[in-house]
C-alpha cells in the first residue's frame, strides 16, 4: 500500500471525521476545515474514533478554504449537500491544475457546478462523484466520532470522463479497492439511496425525532416502513432502466454497506440492529434526513422521473408531505439545481453533461 497522501476534507461532522479516521488508519494525512469555523474547535489535540474504527489520531486543521487547498493535492467534500455550493464557491478560486476533487457523497449534479466555476478559470481537473460515503457514523460530544460501518463498495464516476483512470488510481490509493465505476453523474445520482431511505425512515419515525428520543434506526425499519423503502426503490430503478443505467438495488445497498444477508429490507435492518450497527435515528426534526435529503436528493430523482416519463410518485408525495409538515417549500430549497437551471435543459443535454462535465 502506498501511504502518506495529504488530503484536505471540507467538513467537520460525522462523515468528515469518520472519513478522516479511515484515512489516518490507512497511513494518510487528513486535514479538516470547518466552513463555519466551529466544527474544528477542540480537534487540535486529536480525535478519538470508536466502533468500526478504533483509533486516536491527530488531523491537521485548516483555518480557511485557501489553506485547505494550498496544503493538499486532493480535496474531499464531506458535508451536507446544502453546504456544497457555498463550499465550492470558496474553494474554486484557489484550486490549481493538477489537483483533484472528490465529492462524498455527490448530490444534485453539484459536480457540474464546480466544473463550471473551474472552467471560467481555464482549469480542467478530475472531479470524482461518489454515490455514497465511505463510512456511516455519528459525531459525539467532544472530539469523538463513532463509525458504525465502513462500506465495502462505493459507486463513483469522474468528470471529465477521460480523466477517470487517474482519479480511480487515487481513490484506490486512499481508500483501497472498494469502488464500482458507473457511467456518469446521472448513474451516480441514481446510486445514492440515502434520500429515498431517509424519506421512509423519517416519515415512519417523525414523532420520535420531534420528541428527541433515543431510538434504534435499524429496529424501527419495521415491515411497513421496510415495504415503503422497497417501493421507493422500484421508482428509482425504473428511472435508471429508462436511462439505460446500471445501479445497485436497495437490497445490494444494505448487503454491501452493512454486511448482512439479503432478505426483506425490514429483516436486513433487524439483523443490523442485532449486530449493533443499525445506527441511532435522528433525535431532532431539524435533521439532514429531511432538510438535506428532501430538497437535494428527492428533488433530483423527481426531476429525472418527469424527464424520462417515469414519474416518481412516492418521491413527489414525500416532498409534498414534508413541505406541509415543515411549512417549507422544499422544492425551492435546492440552490445547486437553481444555479444550474437544470429545469431548462433536456434529457440529452443532461446525459452528455453527466460524462463531459459541460452543461451547454
Amino acid at each position: 500500500m502506498n501511504a502518506g497522501l495529504r488530503i484536505g476534507i471540507a467538513g467537520a461532522g460525522s462523515i468528515a471525521l469518520g472519513t478522516a479516521a479511515l484515512l489516518a488508519q490507512r497511513g494518510h494525512q487528513p486535514m479538516l476545515w470547518s466552513p463555519s469555523g466551529r466544527g474544528t474547535d477542540g480537534l487540535e489535540s486529536g480525535v478519538s474514533s470508536h466502533g468500526a474504527i478504533e483509533l486516536f489520531f491527530n488531523p491537521r486543521i485548516a483555518k480557511s478554504a485557501e489553506e485547505l487547498v494550498a496544503e493538499n493535492q486532493i480535496l474531499l467534500l464531506a458535508l451536507p449537500a446544502w453546504g456544497h455550493k457555498e463550499v465550492m464557491d470558496e474553494l474554486a478560486p484557489h484550486i490549481a491544475q493538477g489537483q483533484q476533487v472528490i465529492i462524498s457523497s455527490h448530490a444534485s449534479m453539484g459536480a457540474l457546478y464546480l466544473m463550471r466555476l473551474l472552467k471560467t478559470r481555464g482549469l480542467s481537473i478530475p472531479i470524482t462523484a461518489w454515490g455514497t460515503t465511505s463510512v456511516t457514523g455519528r459525531r459525539e460530544a467532544g472530539p469523538v466520532v463513532r463509525v458504525n460501518t465502513v462500506r465495502s463498495k462505493i459507486d463513483l464516476c469522474t468528470i471529465p470522463e477521460d480523466l477517470s483512470k487517474d482519479a480511480m488510481a487515487i481513490c484506490h490509493q486512499l481508500f483501497d479497492d472498494r469502488f464500482e465505476p458507473r457511467a456518469g453523474l446521472l448513474a451516480i445520482s441514481l446510486s445514492n439511496l440515502n434520500p429515498q431511505n431517509h424519506l421512509g425512515i423519517a416519515l415512519g419515525n417523525i414523532t420520535r425525532m420531534e420528541r428527541g428520543e433515543v431510538w434504534s434506526q435499524g429496529q424501527n425499519v419495521t415491515p411497513k416502513v421496510g415495504r415503503l423503502l422497497e417501493m421507493l426503490d422500484l421508482e428509482r430503478l425504473a428511472i435508471a432502466e429508462k436511462l439505460g443505467l446500471k445501479v445497485k438495488t436497495i437490497f445490494e445497498h444494505f448487503h454491501l454497506s452493512f454486511h448482512v444477508p439479503v432478505a426483506s429490507i425490514s429483516e436486513m435492518n433487524q439483523r443490523m440492529h442485532e449486530q449493533g450497527n443499525g445506527g441511532i435515528g435522528p433525535a431532532t426534526a431539524d435533521s439532514r434526513y429531511v432538510t438535506e435529503d428532501v430538497p437535494y436528493g428527492l428533488q433530483l430523482t423527481a426531476l429525472l422521473g418527469r424527464l424520462v416519463g417515469r414519474p416518481a410518485k412516492l418521491h413527489e408525495a414525500g416532498i409534498e408531505i414534508f413541505s406541509a409538515m415543515y411549512d417549507t417549500d422544499f422544492a425551492k430549497e435546492n440552490n445547486l439545481l437553481a444555479a444550474l437551471d437544470l429545469e431548462d435543459y433536456g434529457l440529452e443535454d443532461l446525459q452528455q453533461a453527466s460524462l463531459s462535465g459541460i452543461l451547454n
